[in-house]
This record gives C-alpha cells, structure tokens and sequence, in this order.
C-alpha cells in the first residue's frame, strides 16, 4: 500500500507499534496468530499507516523539532484510515481476496467478496481493543479514558484496576474478561506511562473519514483505484496534504486547511451509518 521497505523495515512483537528515527528509518511490528488473519494483517496495515507519514515528512523538517507528525491525533487517523477505510472496504478485498485464496487456497476457496467482506465486519462484543470492529472500538476507547481520568482524580487505585476495568467492561460490552491479558493488561500504554493517549485513537477515528472524504472530493477515482491494487493516488493526497508538513501546524490548524473545519464526528456517524447499514441491511 506504500510503505517503503527501502527506508523501513517489519518485525514481530508482543503489541503492534511504529517507531521512527528518522523518515529514512521507520519501523513498524506486529503480531500473528497462527489461526486468525485479522491479528496480523489489519495490525499491519494499521502500523504501516503511522510508517508512511512518518516516511512523508518534508526533507526540510526531518532531524528538527517540527519532523514527525502533528499530534497523536493525526497520526492515529492515518493509520486508522489505511487500517479500517481501505483495509475492511469492499473495493480493497475485490482485489486483495484472489491474492489470499493463492496463499490459503483450503481456507479461502469459494468465499465470495460479499461474504468476505461482511465476516472481517462483522459487529461483535471483543476483549481486544485493537481487534475490535470499528462500530464498537470507541466503546474501548471511552473505558479506558474514564479510567485514566479515575487513575489522575485519585478516585481509581491502581491496585483496584482490574476490578474497576472488569465492571466497566460489562457495563459496556455486556461481557468480563477471563482473565487480566486480555483485561486491563493487555496494552502497553499505561506501563509505557502513556496516560492521556487512548482518546487520541478515537479523535484518528473522526478525522480520518473527514480527511478522506476531502481526499475523495480531490480525487473521485480513489475508490476504483483501491478496486484495481492502486494505492498511490491517495497516498500523494496524504503526502501533500498531511505528511509533508510534519508538525508545521496544530491539529485543528491542519484540519481547518485541509477541511474547511474543526474535529467533526458527524462524517464518521455517516461513515458508519452507511458502512453497516450495507452489511447489515439495515
């Protein structure tokens, strides 16, 4: 999809992450399981979505303070946008799906692209945030910033986290965690001492439709293009638009030249309303 592995390379890990040294060093990790796709693929995608803003930065801008991204916002929208928008769309996968029946022919054979499509969207309750369906990942989100809000007011105990997380769990999700690996410990964000980092997936996830539409109003034949294996065209939106000008401008600078306005959840309500009333037939 672009990531370039002349400046970058992939690597396993426990927790999928991007790291950057600089735009000619990028690397991105994930993670398999040995009997499900979605581990690895859409956490690839995902990663390589951070790797190639970071590989888009202005030449002028790398090695300074303004190389690198604009906020955790932006970056989580572009990895978001890969991950979700082109990865678990129908177009992708009309392209992508005679690929994977080559390489999984006994698992594969026979499933259509409607079928396809409607499984790796399927909504369902989930333990695993990263793995979650798009419907209901801020439901993830939302938990885990209450939490941290908990965790600053003095209010939650760490040592009380596990239950705390397990109730707010059910309270949402209407299931409990089995045990605290796909609980509360399944991040590395807090032990990393990143408090204040999940809302930051949610607000990626507003901005992504907003910036992608605008990319769509640039360049109606975007979604063709995914159909037939192109990525390039929305790519060079992203580099021109978002990537080049590293951290040049605050997020709602860059969103207001690029959008016209501020964060607006309205476009992914709709991106969201339209995407599953197809699946679901609503």
């Amino acid at each position: 999809i672009g990531f370039d592995f002349s400046r970058g390379r992939q690597d396993v890990s426990v927790h999928p992450f991007c790291t950057s040294f600089a735009k000619g060093d990028v690397r991105i990790t994930t993670r398999f399981d040995r009997n499900y796709l979605n581990t690895a693929l859409f956490g690839m995608m995902h990663e390589a979505g951070h790797g190639m803003y970071e590989q888009g930065v202005g030449d002028a801008l790398d090695g300074t303070p303004l190389g690198g991204g604009t906020s955790l916002a932006v970056h989580e929208s572009q990895s978001r946008l890969w991950e979700n928008i082109v990865g678990r769309s129908k177009g992708f996968w009309s392209w992508a799906l005679p690929k994977l029946k080559e390489t999984f022919p006994a698992q594969v054979n026979g499933v259509s692209v409607d079928a396809f499509y409607k499984a790796i969207n399927k909504v369902e309750r989930q333990f695993i945030r990263v793995e979650a369906d798009e419907a209901t990942y801020n439901l993830h989100i939302m938990l885990r910033f209450e939490i941290e809000m908990g965790l600053l007011d003095g209010s939650i105990k760490v040592s009380e986290l596990p239950q705390v997380w397990n109730a707010r769990f059910e309270e949402y999700l209407g299931i409990v965690p089995p045990d605290d690996g796909v609980g509360v410990l399944q991040d590395v964000h807090w032990s990393s001492g990143l408090l204040g980092y999940f809302p930051t997936y949610a607000l990626g996830n507003l901005l992504s439709v907003q910036y992608y539409n605008q990319a769509l109003k640039a360049h109606p034949s975007i979604p063709d293009e995914i159909a037939s294996g192109k990525f390039d065209t929305l790519l060079k939106w992203l580099n021109t638009n978002i990537h080049v000008h590293g951290r040049k401008f605050t997020t709602d600078e860059l969103t207001q030249r690029i959008t016209g306005e501020s964060i607006n959840p309205a476009p992914y309500v709709a991106y969201l309303q339209n995407k599953y009333g197809e699946v679901y037939g609503l």
